[in-house]
């Protein structure tokens, strides 16, 4: 593992609570292997394409690492609702991630949805370089997982490749079938793809106390998080000591 730049941004306005500001520190990765990235993400790091990055609020640690245990994980009824229903419909293709315009135009258009519907902020269109960037150019093995429907691509996720565990990068779908729960399924097909290669867990970022648009991670039984401590716990024996 090599660092080429490490630095720590200045607090602004947090993209998740409205009423905290974050801190981040990032990292410029020159080199570094799946292993590594690994032993960092069980440490809190997370990564788009080179840059991995962690938060390092002074006063709020509402981000919490958040990972599925595959052997032990039960579905509840909508999932295996989600589930029954997708099955055989919305299937994903695993490739290499390649910079492909459809891509690109979903990604759009998933981002103008979000903006319209949930206030996030407006998205550069067509920025090939970033796409580029936080997707294509990967350090490690990373797998792009394309979901269509009657040929037309509805779904896209990036996922890395690591020793013991799936990670789901990103997950963006056509606002059309949004009826069919394609986030929650992308994840349970996560939780089936892991179990099928043998690997113990799932890791699905960031789970932020008081956002309710996370509140879905806590929605898979068993979800660990990691604590203060850095180490994995169940959700109810963890709360945040900002709020």
């Amino acid at each position: 593992m090599r660092i080429a730049l490490r630095e720590i941004s200045p607090a602004t306005p947090c993209g998740y609570l409205n009423d905290r500001d974050w801190q981040m520190e990032h990292m410029r990765m020159e080199s570094i292997s799946a292993a590594e990235y690994q032993m960092l993400m069980e440490e809190g790091w997370r990564h788009f394409g080179h840059w991995v990055f962690r938060p390092v609020c002074k006063t709020c640690r509402a981000c919490r690492s958040v990972r599925i245990p595959v052997d032990r994980f039960l579905p509840n009824r909508s999932q295996k609702r989600i589930a029954r229903e997708n099955r055989g419909i919305l299937e994903p293709v695993f490739g290499t991630p390649a910079l492909e315009e459809e891509d690109l135009d979903l990604f759009d258009r998933w981002h103008a949805f979000q903006s319209s519907n949930k206030g996030w902020p407006e998205h550069e269109m067509g920025n090939f370089s970033s796409f580029y960037d936080t997707f294509i150019d990967q350090p490690f093995s990373v797998e792009a997982w394309h979901y269509r429907r009657d040929g037309k691509l509805v779904g896209l996720g990036f996922v890395d490749v690591l020793p013991d565990a799936l990670s789901a990068i990103y997950f963006c779908y056509e606002p059309v079938v949004r009826d069919r729960s394609p986030g929650i399924w992308n994840v349970l097909r996560l939780i089936e793809e892991a179990r099928l290669r043998k690997l113990s867990h799932v890791y699905l970022g960031y789970w932020v106390e008081g956002c309710k648009g996370m509140n879905y991670k806590r929605n898979f039984n068993p979800t660990e998080i990691r604590n203060e401590k850095g180490l994995w716990v169940a959700p109810e024996d963890w709360s945040d000591p900002a709020t």
